[in-house]
């Protein structure tokens, strides 16, 4: 099944409402808080920059951007109308801070007005990276910055050892929630092939044992999407997701996978 975010507008609202909850979950997680920090730290902000949060979701990036000393105006676009109802109540009050509808493919914005991009876990989810690659190339200004930061999905794991049962929904969280697993593996060529200039690149390791608060959710999300294939019956999927709970109680838990980021320029 496609990824859920190519058609995110016609999901049924309580999905939009666990991806909202979920994604305001995983950005107050300390180990994504020292992720974003740690990649934005290698951002250069000019002086009153104004900054582009492309994929912004329910603005949780876009909050943060806008307290950065050097930064007087974030817009946060993205084409969910639910998130991005979410991000401007969120937001609200945060001055020089809005948001736009807008899909990264075709942004409603002047050429070269903005001094940096960040594109925080948006990348894998597009249907054509390349086209918001030079989307994101043609609003940035010469000299700019493109900070990119996604997940290496095709590493995600919820194994403790071999023929986990509990992988099956680590890969069918995957198959129906991200278009493109491997993107990150060929993204340094990518963003060349746009114009860029790859900078520095980093990765970091995302694990839960105790008090998996994002990867579980996943996991059963997993679940939830074998049986809508018909890979398997909602009874093995209830089981499947009680053997997460049983986890979480014996001290056996492991969820994880890999995140990476890449800062590259637009040449002056």
């Amino acid at each position: 099944m496609p990824d859920i975010y190519l058609t995110i507008n016609d999901a049924d609202p309580a999905l939009l409402a666990e991806i909202a909850n979920g994604l305001e979950m995983r950005a107050a997680l300390p180990q994504q808080i020292e992720i974003l920090e740690t990649y934005l730290g290698d951002v250069e902000f000019p002086a009153n920059a104004r900054v582009l949060d492309v994929g912004c979701g329910t603005g949780a990036q876009s909050r943060t951007l806008i307290k950065r000393p050097d930064v007087a105006e974030v817009v946060g676009a993205d084409q969910a109308q639910f998130l991005l109802a979410r991000a401007r109540e969120l937001g609200a009050g945060l001055e020089g801070l809005r948001f736009a509808e807008a899909s990264g493919d075709d942004l409603p914005f002047e050429a070269a007005s903005f001094d940096v991009v960040v594109a925080h876990t948006v990348l894998t989810h597009v249907a054509d990276p390349e086209a918001v690659l030079s989307e994101l190339f043609r609003v940035l200004r010469p000299g700019g910055t493109l900070a990119i930061c996604d997940g290496d999905f095709s590493t995600m794991s919820a194994s403790i050892g071999d023929r986990d049962p509990l992988q099956a929904c680590a890969e069918s969280f995957v198959e129906h929630q991200v278009n493109d697993a491997w993107l990150m593996r060929r993204l340094p060529r990518i963003v060349r092939e746009a114009g860029f200039v790859p900078g520095r690149a980093r990765s970091y390791n995302f694990i839960e044992t105790e008090d998996p608060a994002t990867t579980a959710n996943w996991f059963r999300r997993g679940a939830d999407g074998l049986v809508k294939e018909g890979r398997i019956g909602p009874d093995l999927a209830e089981a499947l997701k009680a053997e997460i709970d049983r986890r979480v109680d014996a001290g056996t838990y492991f969820g994880g996978m890999k995140y990476d980021s890449l800062i590259s320029k637009k040449p002056e």
